[in-house]
């Protein structure tokens, strides 16, 4: 993994303090910059170029939200993790929509961040298990049609049922179908949405509309 640099976008400045420590010791991170809010954030960019963000939602003077979107219009390359107090999170829709690759609770260990940063930086997205469980158990299907109809209305059922964290078997069980249909609709969903995981089927689901948190 080539090294990269690291920006770190937090209002307590103890917290930033200790990340910044820990990360300046992987050996694949270059420089490890620091802002206290969005407005600072944006500001340093503009001098300092950054491969990757950690960055706090609720922030003074300009949020997360907002510092992503303008984060994106500066260096459209920029992966973006964003970090939270609580695994109920209602902006994780919001973020993912403004193009935030991951989200990590703030009491996370060191050695998951270190494996959301490396995931997003290797273009995949990275959920925090109890900010997955949040996002699938609040998950309900739209009743109108998504923006994407390359989904069969069974692959569709399939795609929510596995968001809900469901194994095949009990999939093949709720939709009396059998497992190897499952196992079969499983495979063309991860085909035909280019993911590799089950936090890579959500992200996909809520961005094109299937289903809303």
């Amino acid at each position: 993994m080539k090294k990269i640099n690291v920006y770190l976008v937090d209002d307590h400045s103890l917290f930033r303090e200790g990340l910044k420590f820990l990360l300046s010791n992987l050996d694949f991170v270059n420089e490890v910059y620091e802002a206290e809010n969005g407005v600072q954030f944006i500001e340093g960019l503009k001098t300092k170029p950054a491969d990757l963000v950690l960055l706090d939602i609720e922030m003074p003077k300009m949020n997360g939200i907002e510092a992503a979107r303008k984060a994106l219009k500066l260096n459209p390359e920029i992966k973006i993790i964003v970090l939270s107090m609580y695994s109920d999170d209602s902006y994780c829709s919001t973020m993912i929509d403004e193009g935030a690759s991951g989200f990590l609770l703030k009491n996370s260990n060191f050695s998951e961040v270190k494996k959301a940063i490396i995931d997003v930086c290797e273009g995949k997205n990275y959920f925090s298990t109890e900010i997955l469980h949040s996002i699938v158990t609040r998950m309900y299907r739209k009743k109108q049609t998504p923006v994407s109809d390359d989904l069969t209305e069974r692959e569709i059922e399939v795609l929510y049922q596995i968001c809900q964290g469901r194994s095949n078997p009990e999939i093949a069980e709720i939709l009396s179908i059998s497992k190897r249909t499952v196992d079969k609709h499983r495979e063309n969903l991860l085909l035909k949405t280019h993911s590799k995981n089950t936090a890579n089927l959500v992200v996909f689901a809520i961005k094109q509309g299937y289903f809303e948190v």
